[in-house]
C-alpha cells in the first residue's frame, strides 16, 4: 500500500489543473508543466485537490500510484512556487559569472568552462564572495539535472574541499600525508 500516493495533492490559488488525452496539465504563474498518466491508475481533479487511486490490486498499479502522485505534486508545486538548487564553488581562483545565457566557470583548469543554460531556467550568482550558484525554475527535474551538470565539472575533493558542492552537502575531509 503506497503511503504517498494515498495523501491528495492540494492545488494553490493561481494554478488551473486538467486531465485530457492521459496527460494532466497544470498552469501557473511560472508556466505549464505536463504529466503523462499511465492506464494503471486513476487521476481525477475534486474540491481544489487531485486525487490519485490505483486502477487494480496488480504489482504495476501499485507501484505507479505513488510515482504518479509525486509526479502531479512536482508539477503542480513547480508552476506555483519553482523550485531552487544552490551549489557552492570553493577553492582559490575559483569563480563563476552569469553572461546571458550562459555561466561561465573557472574551476582551475587551463580554460574557462562555458555552460549554456537551457530554456526556462534562471541561473543566478550570489554570495558575498559570488560563489553560490543559485539554479531555479518550475521543472524539477531539469533543475537538478543542470545542478548536476555543474558539479560535475569540478567535483569536491577530500583533502581541501576544493570543487563545486552543493549548499546542503557534507564533504567527507581526508587527513593529509604524514611526515
Amino acid at each position: 500500500m503506497s503511503r504517498v500516493g494515498q495523501n491528495p495533492v492540494n492545488i494553490p490559488d493561481g494554478v488551473e489543473v486538467s486531465i485530457a488525452d492521459g496527460e494532466l496539465t497544470a498552469k501557473g504563474k511560472l508556466g505549464t508543466q505536463s504529466v503523462p498518466l499511465l492506464p494503471v491508475v486513476e487521476v481525477a481533479v475534486e474540491d481544489g485537490q487531485v486525487i490519485v487511486k490505483p486502477v487494480n490490486d496488480g504489482k504495476r498499479a501499485r507501484t505507479m500510484w505513488g510515482t504518479t502522485r509525486s509526479l502531479v505534486n512536482n508539477a503542480v508545486v513547480g508552476v506555483s512556487e519553482g523550485f531552487t538548487k544552490k551549489l557552492e564553488v570553493n577553492g582559490v581562483g575559483y569563480r563563476a559569472q552569469v553572461q546571458g545565457k550562459k555561466i561561465n566557470l573557472q574551476l582551475g583548469f587551463s580554460h574557462d568552462i562555458s555552460y549554456e543554460v537551457p530554456e526556462g531556467i534562471k541561473v543566478e550568482v550570489e554570495g558575498d564572495r559570488g560563489n553560490v550558484i543559485a539554479i531555479s525554475g518550475p521543472d524539477k527535474q531539469v533543475v537538478g539535472q543542470v545542478a548536476s551538470e555543474i558539479r560535475s565539472f569540478r567535483k569536491p575533493e577530500p583533502y581541501k574541499g576544493k570543487g563545486v558542492k552543493y549548499v546542503d552537502e557534507q564533504i567527507l575531509r581526508k587527513e593529509g600525508k604524514k611526515k
